[in-house]
């Protein structure tokens, strides 16, 4: 055997039972949470692959948590990477430097997989989010997956057909059968391309129409999302018992982004101080609860100094106790009458599993919740995220769990209706979990990830 022969041998013995390196781009903080959870997985198991990043928006913030390295640039945009949202906000982002940025990101891709190549490493691209990441995997000349994070076929339709639409443009969406379009479908039918997965069963059923590599194993977003009490510890033995006497809970979602997230939570602030009022009439379904608990899920990278403020305003008073004890030593506790408003950077979990209901002005947050088989009050807001363009498709997403009010004001009459009619909570509890899905996808997705990308 000649030596270029044994060589080559060698070469592609080496190659077989090298590890995988894996480069997962990702195109917003939602999508890199998404991208964690999958790699989290991926390196709980035996022989992981060598992970790379690069974070297409944003700083990344959510990779932290792992021991990889980025490949190339990061640095946010003016418009936090929402420019789907407003024309004006993608020209800021190009006068900050977006054009530059990519450009020099396309070529840090190309460089890692050449690299690669030349040590004749085994090399593969997870993309997590939109056509984006999507774009760079198929013309990066490595074999690659995709996770869909931003379209769903509920956007459009749900089981029983189309979605009646004012907008005469809607029909753009949906022009050719489905919400991802053909040049979209194109970028996940190449041969490289070896698995596809979609956020819901409807958009998969949909997909597979096309030569597609499709898969439904869950969405996770749902993943992580576990309380710190046990449910046997909340609802004890005499359950009926129980949901008479303990309080009702609302939980409150402002949205994680300053500074729209502090006009958001104004906003909320009104229609909390409706449904306060509404709970003082006589012909309210609430008037004899014992106890009412406001739970503010407040992101961490917000000011709660700020937030409260804006609590006292409203004639909120500080308070040391509370009927409900979250695990945060900084949760910040007020009472007017009968009703406790806590303001907690540490229990976001908690306060998802706790809330009967509620009130919403945030992306990921209120799909959680909803997931969790809850109804949740939309309110648009001013954006660039939460205005009324996300408001209304998140509701087409999300189908009867979320209701979307014009004002705050208007949360009161809402609450009343749902909690009078039982059977409707029950159709929104099945919605919430066919809609988002159950925990455990990130697994799923790894280990199909594995037998898909070798």
């Amino acid at each position: 055997m000649s030596n270029l022969s044994r060589s080559s041998l060698a070469s592609n013995s080496q190659s077989a039972t090298s590890p995988l390196r894996l480069l997962v781009l990702s195109n917003g903080h939602g999508e890199d949470v998404i991208a964690v959870r999958i790699l989290q997985e991926l390196q709980r198991q035996p022989n992981p692959p060598e992970i790379f990043a690069l974070p297409l928006v944003g700083e990344g913030r959510a990779y932290e948590q792992l021991d990889i390295p980025f490949i190339g640039s990061v640095l946010n945009m003016p418009s936090g990477g929402f420019i789907y949202m407003d024309g004006r906000q993608l020209a800021r982002d190009v006068r900050g430097g977006l054009l530059q940025l990519t450009l020099s990101q396309i070529k840090a891709i190309r460089r890692w997989v050449s690299s690669q190549k030349k040590l004749g490493n085994r090399r593969a691209i997870l993309a997590v989010g939109d056509i984006l990441p999507l774009l760079f995997a198929t013309f990066s000349g490595a074999n690659y997956a995709f996770v869909g994070t931003a379209k769903s076929e509920y956007h459009v339709r749900d089981e029983a057909g189309l979605l009646p639409r004012k907008s005469k443009d809607a029909g753009w969406e949906n022009f050719s059968g489905s919400v991802y379009h053909p040049w979209e479908r194109w970028l996940m039918s190449r041969r490289r391309c070896k698995a596809v997965f979609l956020r819901d069963a409807l958009t998969t059923e949909t997909l597979k129409q096309w030569p597609i590599p499709a898969f439904y194993l869950g969405n996770p977003m749902m993943d992580g999302l576990e309380p710190t009490f046990s449910r046997q510890k909340f609802y004890s033995q005499n359950i009926q018992q129980q949901e008479t006497v303990r309080p009702f809970v609302v939980t409150l979602l402002p949205g994680s982004r300053p500074p729209e997230a502090y006009s958001n939570w104004e906003t909320i602030m009104i229609a909390v101080s409706a449904l306060m009022a509404s709970f003082q009439q006589r012909d309210s379904i609430f008037y004899t609860s014992n106890t009412v608990v406001f739970l503010g899920a407040i992101a961490p990278g917000l000011d709660s100094n700020i937030l409260s403020q804006s609590v006292q305003s409203q004639g909120w008073r500080a308070e040391s106790a509370s009927p409900i004890q979250l695990r945060d030593p900084n949760v910040l506790t007020f009472k007017q009458r009968n009703a406790y408003l806590l303001l907690t950077q540490q229990a976001y979990n908690d306060c998802l599993h706790l809330g009967d209901i509620a009130i919403a002005m945030a992306g990921t947050a209120t799909e959680q919740f909803i997931g969790l088989g809850k109804p949740a009050i939309a309110i648009p807001g001013n954006g660039p995220q939460y205005n009324l363009g996300f408001a209304e498709s998140q509701s087409r997403l999300l189908g009867s769990s979320l209701i979307l009010i014009d004002q705050p004001a208007e949360v009161a009459k809402v609450v009343q209706s749902l909690f009078k009619n039982p059977d409707n909570l029950q159709i929104i509890a099945e919605n919430g979990e066919r809609r988002m899905g159950k925990p455990g996808a990130a697994l799923r997705i790894a280990n199909c990830l594995r037998e898909k990308l070798g």
